[in-house]
């Protein structure tokens, strides 16, 4: 008994071993001999598998028998490989690079594509190569990195958003100005996932990448991929966070309270107070990103938590962000069927100081003017105003007395299907339903100077609004190859529905700050005695869209891709255009394919694109082509008085859509085995049929404006990206990429065969200056849109008086000259002409370091600090900038008995170029048993800006029609520390 208990034993302890015989092996670049990170390394036929460590190795358990058995291995840029296994010796798998680098994937509208056969302006930007640092939202990852895709980050403030323009203007009435988000697929914006969940972003730029989206493709649309689950993974989980300060960039070097009391004598009241340091900080934010995935070829998920703390540099600036994203897949019947589930979830809190808004901007213009001999208090703690004094209020109290808060709630649901009942055919359908609430409160104080100067006591506001999008889109694809033929079809229907609701209510009149306030709004007074407002709205908006792509390759060397979409939307219902089509067609032509290239060595790869594609843009708000009513004012009626109903707008059955027809040509290179790469492009936009509210005579017509089709704009361009591996060793590796990109805009008419406009332009924006306003720019057709217009000065003379150039171009000195609106001109515009980027990527070991650079150029910017407090005739004695009384022109300072105005002194050049990223980190190896990688960094973005420009930054807004200005309220910008760490269990 007891020798067949020790021989059962010995079996056991045999067949455990046996059956656990472990495979170990490292993966390395074949030319550097450097290790490869991540590498997928699967066993082929069975849902075992695993990635390699920061030093490119793997271990993998096998059941027996180990001979015979495959591991499939791949990595993006290389070949993927299959290896029979023959024993458990440790492997060395050479991986050998693509030297064409064609098959990496790129995301198009409703599928992917084979870089290789790309044949429109497409950009493809991988996680790799994004902006490292203390980034806002999405938009900040690729600023500087596409071609033609300027985003902006304008202000400093922690709850704002970057701005982004694809290729000039494209509309000045029409309901899209700005490139079609998709997450997923899915509409969102830059702030709908974490910025550490994404895992690529492309862009499809010119008409005919995008037309297949119809109407919400007409600018352009940037498609973000979220980090999906690797199926051979049994669990892996991630986590980045960082820790970071920030500070003034650069402060208005205004005048401190010893030089203003010498030169204001009279007004000085006695204290030393700098205001903007009574309303700034120092910040701490941070930031915390965790990801969980796993399963198997079959099952897997991946949930990803963000939470986000950001302080701005201004007191009572906070924002604080969660956001929550899971997704499951399963395949069934022989994987023939996979479904996908997904649920992401949002909440964000910004504190505020301003009804429905984050910080009070104007608090920063009235640090930026006050008297600094003034306090803050008074002796007996009270806020220290001067209620007398126009539009002068304590920035300190303006804060203080404040209080209310921002809460948006997102949740979105999206589930898929997708079913191949053949091998080459592929049946989709995608349903998502997003629902976004809005609840704002706000509330000032009995000791706010509202109510101590203008009588509101308590002044309060509460606000919701929701917002639900639901989305449905049936696809079907087929694929197939013959012989040296290969093609796809696509067919699909879309859905796009909108529902939107708010309702507000402002009141004040309350007794005490204890019981009233948004928070019980309606014991104020003013709304019982009928001097409050109320109001609510509605709005409902669908598109619907058939569209079919097709896809042609012959011998992978002429390439056609042809899309179609017709697409319908409720803007235009009762009008006989409410539906339109919109076809693309681009062709490819890889040049060195050809038998007459086989012998060059210049070219690894030289594609020639031309493309063509119509989009359109329907009008912003709806039942624009039929007639409509509206209440207007009271008639006494029967002893009563009685709200009459007049004409709310006139019908127009054409109203259609604007269309923007564009022409792109472009060439993709590759040389020097894929070291050296990029892209070429030329494209010419037109858009016609304008969409413009006109003046027209009453009567014939109901109402005195008919909004229809009528201008025509153009953009014209070119884009430059050249991607370059200078130097590739065992050790050292120097990656650099620059981008140019130039644009045009013109526009052509405002007029049609039917409406005509009075006069070619229109006035528009606001400049502000010592307590006046006026337009400050103009859009007028043979011009660019950002003009600014008004007076133009050259000179002065030897009192310090402006000499002005009249609309004859002839001198006028200042007390002849009429400030008549004809004498004014194009003084600057406030768009970039063109823009370039520079980003350079150096590794050493396991050092790196990213500088990210990017600038703008061939524009003007209109400074509001120095419109408001370089005037010398100041009236209400308030701070002015040290600049004051310098000389004008070089010659005198400006005499005190010019009053202040909006002229062309105060436009100034606004070229830039910037240092804006700079990033060091170090990776460590596989650190004990569970931790796979470590790496930590340190960052600096907005780290050196490089201009002639005298104010805080000449990166300011670009949006619309009145791009550049630098309004002196502008929420001053940063400068940001970061130290973060990224670790993979």
């Amino acid at each position: 008994m007891k020798k067949l208990f020790q021989l059962l034993l010995l079996l056991s302890l045999t067949l455990s071993s046996y059956a656990q015989q472990s495979i170990h092996g490292n993966v390395v670049d074949s030319q550097s001999g450097e290790p490869l990170p991540g590498v997928t390394v699967m066993v082929k036929g069975m849902s075992i598998g695993t990635s390699t460590d920061i030093d490119g190795r793997f271990s993998i358990t096998l059941p027996p028998p180990i001979e015979g058995k495959q591991l499939q291995v791949s990595y993006i840029g290389y070949i993927t490989q299959t290896v029979t296994l023959k024993s458990t010796e440790e492997l060395t798998i050479k991986m050998i690079e693509d030297s064409q680098n064609l098959d990496e994937v790129v995301v198009i509208g409703y599928g992917t594509q084979r870089k290789g056969d790309v044949t429109s302006s497409v950009a493809s930007v991988k996680s790799e190569n994004f902006v490292k640092g203390a980034v806002k939202d999405v938009g900040q990852l690729i600023q500087g990195k596409v071609a033609g895709l300027a985003i902006t980050n304008p202000s400093g403030d922690p709850t704002g958003n970057t701005q982004i323009r694809l290729r000039g203007t494209s509309t000045i009435g029409g309901a899209n100005t700005a490139p079609l988000i998709l997450i997923d697929g899915i509409p969102g914006d830059f702030n709908t996932v974490a910025p550490e969940d994404v895992e690529s972003i492309d862009v499809l730029k010119d008409g005919s990448a995008a037309a297949i989206y119809g109407t919400r493709g007409t600018n352009g649309v940037i498609l973000i991929t979220t980090k999906q689950a690797r199926g051979s993974e049994i669990l892996r989980v991630d986590y980045s966070g960082y820790i970071s300060t920030s500070h003034i960039s650069k402060k208005h070097d205004m005048l401190n309270a010893s030089e203003f009391a010498q030169l204001y004598p009279d007004y000085d009241q006695g204290y030393d107070t700098d205001w903007v340091d009574e309303i700034t900080r120092t910040p701490v934010s941070h930031v915390h990103n965790l990801s969980l995935s796993g399963g198997t070829s079959r099952a897997n998920y991946i949930a990803n938590v963000n939470y986000a703390s950001r302080q701005g540099i201004m007191k009572r600036s906070n924002f604080e962000n969660f956001r929550a994203r899971i997704e499951v897949t399963q395949r069934l019947f022989d994987d023939k069927v996979r479904l996908r589930f997904g649920l992401l979830g949002r909440s964000d809190w910004r504190e505020s100081t301003v009804s429905g808004g984050s910080f009070r901007g104007v608090a920063y213009s009235q640090a930026t003017r006050r008297n600094p001999t003034e306090p803050v208090r008074n002796e007996d703690g009270s806020w220290y105003e001067n209620l007398s004094k126009f539009e002068y209020e304590n920035p300190v109290a303006l804060l203080t007395e404040a209080d209310g808060d921002v809460k948006n709630t997102q949740l979105r649901y999206n589930a898929g299907i997708t079913y191949n009942p053949i091998r080459d055919l592929t049946l989709q359908a995608n349903y998502s339903y997003n629902r976004f609430v809005m609840n704002r409160g706000y509330s000032e104080t009995l000791n706010h100077i509202s109510a101590r100067r203008d009588g509101y006591k308590g002044w309060s506001s509460v606000g919701s609004s929701i917002s639900v999008e639901k989305l449905l889109e049936l696809t079907a694809q087929y694929d197939a190859s013959i012989g040296r033929n290969k093609f796809t079809i696509l067919g699909g229907y879309s859905y796009n529905e909108n529902n939107y609701e708010n309702i507000w209510v402002d009141n004040w009149g309350f007794q005490d700050d204890y019981f009233g306030g948004w928070h019980n709004i309606g014991i104020g007074s003013a709304l019982k005695d009928g001097k409050a407002n109320v109001g609510s709205s509605k709005s409902l908006t669908n598109l619907i869209g058939f569209f079919g792509r097709a896809t042609y390759s012959y011998d992978n060397k002429y390439l056609l891709m042809a899309a179609l979409r017709y697409e319908g939307a409720s803007q235009l219902w009762g009008t006989d255009n409410a539906w339109g089509l919109f076809p693309s067609v681009s062709l490819g032509w890889r040049i060195t394919q050809e038998k007459f290239m086989q012998d060059q060595n210049i070219f690894d790869d030289l594609k020639l694109r031309v493309g063509y594609g119509v989009t359109g843009s329907q009008p912003r708000a709806s039942f624009l082509g039929v007639a409509m009513l509206r209440y207007g004012s009271y008639a006494y009626l029967d002893g009563q008085w009685i709200q009459t109903i007049v004409p709310a707008s006139n019908p127009n059955p054409d109203l259609k859509w604007e269309e923007k027809k564009e022409f792109n040509v472009g060439i993709d290179f590759m040389s020097w085995n894929s070291r050296i790469n990029g892209s070429i492009d030329f494209y010419n936009r037109r858009i016609d049929g304008l969409i413009y509210d006109y003046s027209v005579p009453t009567p014939p017509n109901l109402y005195n404006v008919t909004t229809a089709n009528g201008g025509t704009m153009e953009n014209r361009g070119v884009e430059v990206l050249v991607n370059v591996v200078p130097v590739q060793m065992r050790d050292f590796e120097w990656t650099t990429s620059a981008s140019f990109s130039i644009n045009s805009n013109k526009l052509k008419s405002l007029s049609s065969s039917v409406f005509k406009t009075e006069y070619d332009f229109f006035d528009t924006g606001t400049a502000e200056y010592s307590g006046q306003v006026t337009s400050s720019h103009r859009v007028q057709v043979g011009e660019s849109i950002g003009n600014f217009y008004g007076f133009k000065v050259v000179d002065v003379d030897d009192e310090g008086r402006w000499i002005y150039e009249d609309r004859n171009g002839e001198l006028v000195n200042y007390k002849d000259f009429t400030h008549a609106p004809e004498d004014k001109h194009v003084i600057g515009n406030g768009l970039p002409k063109w823009y370039a980027g520079w980003n350079n990527t150096l590794r050493y070991r396991r050092w790196d370091l990213n500088v990210t650079m990017r600038g703008a150029f061939g524009f003007q910017v209109i400074n509001g600090a120095r419109l408001n407090y370089e005037n010398t005739k100041n009236s209400r004695f308030e701070n002015r900038l040290k600049t004051v009384f310098d000389p004008v022109f070089g010659k005198v300072p400006l005499s005190k008995e010019v009053e202040p105005e909006f002229n062309s002194y105060y436009i100034e050049d606004g070229d830039y170029w910037k240092i804006d990223n700079i990033t060091l980190g170090y990776t460590f190896g596989k650190i004990g048993k569970y931790i796979q990688s470590l790496r930590l960094y340190g960052s600096v973005l907005n780290a050196f800006t490089f201009t002639h420009y005298k104010g805080i930054d000449p990166e300011v807004s670009t949006d619309g029609l009145t791009p550049g200005y630098d309004t002196r309220d502008r929420y001053p910008q940063v400068r940001s520390f970061t130290f973060g760490v990224n670790v993979s269990f």
